[in-house]
């Protein structure tokens, strides 16, 4: 079976090299144009260096880059990480079709930031899911789902590189064996509710002390490493990433100690040890070192947010 890989990043690495390693017949790799400033993409260093032919179109909606994915005469194109919108007649140039990954249980969680979500939302199952594409966003018919736990002090991090990651590329396997048997079931997605989720960007991680200690936490966790949780004190914004829930007692955001564990703020019901912080200058230090190098003492308060519009 002639398979086309379209991918990019780490996890399109470690499916391009799982399937390689399975001697399947990869015909050619896809992958996203290349950024000024960043370095090459793992998946297009890799493929090179196997001696596969590497694209990098800007866009899948011009004539040229239809006709290329054609060229390949693929059986198969398996999408692994792809950010860029694919027509439906790219979709459907190779001869079985184009199937996906994404990281969460579809319907639920559609959308780029379906790992955050979850865990901020305070679940404790995420999963992924093998789809067939359409034009829609995530919205195509299942071929297979893999559940995952989400632990109770998991972050962000640890949901996808300990378990979405490694699962995920045995998943893209399991699949292209279905494929191969044609017994790869295409399952609709039920589409009844609004499940879409956009971006977990910088200002929904913005923290409010006045929240349950709970919500708070699971905030940080979904945001730990990306984009990080932050709160402002003394005209200072900082990055809170490693923390624990801990019992503690005072106004929203006040500090209540500064130890050799960390510096303990306070929040609903409860209060959150910061163990570990990224300061202004952009480094990653304890959290007791950064309170000091700032200037900060038990009592002082972080700034509540403003409120936010509907």
């Amino acid at each position: 079976m002639r398979i086309v890989v379209h991918g990019q990043e780490a996890f399109g690495k470690a499916v391009l090299d799982k399937l390689l390693e399975r001697k399947e017949n990869v015909v050619a790799v896809f992958c996203a144009p290349d950024k000024a400033g960043r370095a090459e993409d793992p998946l297009k260093v890799f493929a090179r260096e196997k001696g596969l032919p590497v694209h990098q179109p800007k866009s899948w909606k011009t004539p040229e880059a239809l006709e290329r994915m054609k060229s390949c005469s693929a059986d198969l194109c398996v999408m692994a990480y792809v950010t860029l919108f694919v027509p439906q007649p790219v979709l459907d140039a190779p001869k079985l079709g184009t199937i996906q990954y994404h990281p969460s249980l579809l319907p639920l969680h559609r959308g780029p930031s379906s790992i955050n979500w979850p865990i901020a939302m305070g679940r404790t199952e995420t999963g992924l899911s093998i789809f067939w594409p359409d034009e829609g966003l995530d919205e195509g018919p299942i071929l297979l789902q893999k559940k995952a736990e989400i632990g109770p002090d998991e972050t962000l991090g640890d949901v996808y590189f300990k378990k979405l990651f490694p699962l995920g590329v045995e998943a893209m396997v399991e699949a292209v064996d279905l494929v191969r048997a044609g017994k790869a079931p295409k399952v609709p997605q039920d589409h009844s509710k609004k499940t879409y989720e956009s971006w977990f960007k910088k200002d929904i991680a913005e923290i409010d002390w006045a929240k349950p200690v709970a919500e708070v936490y699971n905030l940080i966790r979904a945001a730990n490493p990306a984009p990080g949780a932050w709160g402002t004190i003394k005209d200072q914004k900082v990055d809170i990433f490693d923390s624990a829930k801990v019992a503690g007692s005072g106004n929203p955001g006040e500090i209540l100690a500064i130890d050799g564990q960390g510096v303990t703020i306070a929040a609903g019901g409860g209060a959150i040890l910061a163990k570990r912080v990224r300061r202004g200058d952009g480094k990653k230090v304890p959290a007791a070192e950064w309170a000091t190098s700032a200037g900060i003492k038990a009592g002082d308060t972080f700034v509540q947010p403003a409120p936010k519009s509907s």
